[in-house]
């Protein structure tokens, strides 16, 4: 069973990177969502193995779309995409309940091993 994957961007040439990036390491199945509501009206809890949001999107921001996935579903894998400038606020991510984070710009191997350690590799 390969992984299902739900990718939160507001931009769509980040997505497209993150989806090339999956389906690079073995991960055909993403669904795309171009802001934090969709990202939010989209998820149901089993649907997806894992949940990749960015930071900063209109509508909910990525720290919104964590705390709304994590009340519906507390052990989905979370890795918030997030650029170097961000890292000070990874703690409030973590305190939401985030899993893990991926600093752009990063490479497929990099998010091979965030898949790997979260359970989807």
């Amino acid at each position: 069973m390969s992984a299902r994957v739900l990718v939160a961007d507001d931009s769509s040439t980040m997505r497209k990177i993150i989806i090339r990036s999956l389906q690079a390491v073995g991960v055909p199945d993403a669904v795309e969502a171009a802001d934090g509501n969709e990202a939010v009206s989209l998820f149901q809890p089993g649907k997806f193995d894992m949940v990749l949001t960015d930071w900063n999107m209109p509508g909910k921001s990525g720290l919104e779309v964590i705390q709304n996935i994590r009340s519906q579903d507390p052990s989905v894998p979370i890795i918030m995409i997030t650029t170097e400038a961000e890292k000070g606020r990874v703690l409030q991510a973590i305190q939401a309940g985030v899993s893990d984070y991926l600093v752009k710009p990063f490479t497929a191997d990099t998010l091979r091993e965030k898949l790997e350690k979260h359970g989807c590799g």
